[in-house]
């Protein structure tokens, strides 16, 4: 396969650097790419047998600062990280680092304990141990022969 040179994804780009010249010299938002605060934290869920685990970033959070809720098979993470100063004076040319109150709320492959949910924050990553609800986990059934 052979690419011109107009390649019609090259005017999509060009066009995105555009808009975010036009919105940044207006005070608007700080780029088109950058991330939305509906993504913070970015987080990965996964199945250890027994237990979920989550894990997610959460550079700039101070542990106390974070609120975890699990109802059966949902989870809320909220909190706060505080940013840079915010004022008239300052002119950013571009803002990725979201810095203020978040939330998310995520639903889990499985129902889990809340009562056995452990938690802890290392280097910046929040762990989240969720064992799964008796109810959840696989039980072997023993087949008689006759």
């Amino acid at each position: 396969m052979v690419l011109s040179k107009r390649f019609p994804f090259w005017d999509i780009e060009r066009t995105l650097d555009e808009m975010t010249r036009v919105f940044d010299a207006f005070g608007g938002p700080a780029g088109l790419r950058s991330m939305p605060t509906g993504t913070f934290p970015a987080m990965n869920v996964y199945d250890v047998g027994d237990k979920l685990v989550l894990t997610a970033e959460a550079p700039g959070v101070n542990p106390d600062d974070i609120e975890l809720n699990v109802v059966e098979n949902s989870l809320t993470l909220s909190g706060s990280r505080n940013g840079e100063p915010e004022g008239d004076s300052l002119r950013y040319y571009r803002r990725e680092r979201f810095a203020g109150q978040f939330s998310r709320t995520i639903t889990l492959a499985e129902k889990v304990n809340p009562d056995a949910v452990k938690a802890s924050c290392k280097n910046g990553i929040l762990t989240v141990e969720l064992p799964k609800a008796a109810e959840a986990k696989a039980k072997r059934i023993n087949v008689k022969a006759q």
